[in-house]
């Protein structure tokens, strides 16, 4: 499944729960960051200081990224980072890795320690000293987005290159 295809999926399922809520049919913009209003921004900053952990309350959360609660509440339900749609899913992450014992378990003991719980792992024999692998993860307890993962993943000894292959 491609990157797009994972995307289109993920907004399709978003568009059928806004439309059971609201009886019509939303429409998703994907935007860079930089062209969000400062609002908006803060909002989802805020929402991801409250997801973390590292404050406790609403209060605390806007205080620390200086918004109005106004502000918040009106944007909360209507903006999100992107991996956060993933929530409650599955990501499929593809890996070139080199023909070495431990590469593949490094990784995986990476995924595991930020929350990911692996589904489906794939590997095929390895050409000229790499292997091609697949790897399903449930996003549900993620305590880190995807592209904290992908990070990850990529820094570890022995991964050629890594990237998200669908969702």
């Amino acid at each position: 499944m491609s990157t797009m295809h994972g995307i289109l999926s993920v907004l399709h399922g978003l568009a059928q729960e806004v439309q059971k809520v609201t009886g019509r049919e939303p429409r998703f913009f994907l935007v860079q960051e930089d062209i969000l209003p400062e609002a908006i921004y803060k909002t989802v900053q805020a929402k991801e200081l409250l997801f973390s952990g590292e404050v406790a309350t609403v209060a605390e959360a806007v205080e620390k990224v200086q918004l109005s609660r106004s502000a918040f509440y009106k944007y909360k339900d209507k903006v999100f980072p992107f991996y956060r749609w993933n929530k409650d899913k599955t990501v499929t992450l593809e890996m070139s890795l080199e023909h070495r014992a431990g590469v593949l378990s490094a990784v995986l003991n990476k995924i595991a320690a930020v929350g990911g719980n692996i589904v489906t792992i794939n590997q095929n024999l390895p050409q000229q000293g790499i292997a091609n692998a697949t790897v399903t993860l449930e996003t549900t307890e993620l305590k880190c987005s995807v592209e904290e993962i992908l990070a990850l993943v990529r820094s570890t000894n022995g991964v050629r290159g890594a990237k998200l292959l669908g969702t």
